[in-house]
């Protein structure tokens, strides 16, 4: 038979002007039928779930979470949640408060509909939550600097598994906030040789996934948009620095063959870049 248990710790550090502060931290083993509510809470409570599995009800929904989920609840929100008569759940929970924290969690994107993420089995949540536990019961002066710092990071792997799951808005905390994370990218590192499959990489979402949104808010594809933006760079420097042979201005905006580089070129702007140069030497550009 499972037996309770339960642990948890408060901050021992939290400032009273401070915009943002984790309020305690807690781990518990449920027993079957296990149930909390329904209540109201005054703060945000995210939930990891480690294993068994429950069920989630807020004033909009009702959800069936296992192991690899989180819950989040939004404070003034009825809701009520109750582990599985079988197989009761195993979670961790964090607790914060402040005038940031809606604009945090609006971030990631939860909202009052969209009040669960999968991160999955292999998430790094959970440690992240067992170091906040242990930071608050160590009672150091830095707990509160700590703790926010591990809450940062849980609600951006969040926000990753909610863009994942598609269930983030199309407006700017969302999908457009995306792509102008790429376009970034692509301004910063277009000199260089970067591929699409680094800056996915580097952003930490899936190629086909960023693909698909990139292609929808901009009417390019990533790696269209990548050649398009170095082409335009380099027609800035045929028009400033004459000195600079074609290669050199080829490999100056990240693209290593030159011949490839005159052919795409060619392909945007209707000439060789040794046309364009000299159309703009005598001001026809």
């Amino acid at each position: 038979m499972i037996q309770e248990t339960y642990s948890a710790a408060a901050n021992p550090e939290i400032s009273e002007t401070s915009e943002l502060h984790v309020l305690f931290a807690g781990e518990s083993q449920t027993v079957n039928n296990h149930r909390l509510g329904p209540k109201v809470y005054d703060y945000y409570l995210l939930h990891y779930v480690e294993e068994g599995q429950g069920s989630f009800q807020t004033e909009y929904a009702q959800y069936d979470l296992q192991a690899g989920d989180c819950f989040l609840i939004l404070p003034e929100q009825l809701v009520s949640y109750a582990s599985d008569p079988e197989n009761p759940w195993r979670y961790r929970w964090i607790a914060f408060a402040g005038v940031q924290a809606n604009l945090l969690i609006e971030r990631a994107g939860f909202t009052p509909r969209t009040a669960v993420c999968s991160p999955g089995t292999g998430s790094g949540i959970p440690s992240l939550l067992e170091q906040v536990l242990q930071t608050f019961r160590s009672k150091k002066s830095n707990s509160d600097l700590a703790s926010l710092g591990c809450l940062y990071l849980v609600m951006a792997e969040a926000e990753q598994s909610l863009v994942q799951a598609g269930a983030l808005p199309a407006g700017e905390s969302g999908v457009q906030r995306i792509v102008k994370q790429m376009i970034q990218y692509m301004a910063s590192q277009y000199a260089h040789p970067m591929s699409i499959e680094q800056m996915c990489s580097s952003l930490g979402y899936n190629r086909a996934y960023l693909s698909r949104i990139f292609k929808k808010e901009t009417g390019f594809t990533p790696v269209t948009y990548l050649l398009k933006l170095r082409i335009d760079k380099s027609r800035q420097l045929l028009r400033e620095r004459p000195e600079l042979s074609i290669e050199q201005i080829s490999s100056s905006v990240g693209l290593a063959d030159a011949l490839y580089f005159s052919r795409q070129f060619r392909r945007f702007h209707g000439q060789s870049p040794s046309e364009y140069r000299r159309d703009a030497a005598h001001g026809n550009r």
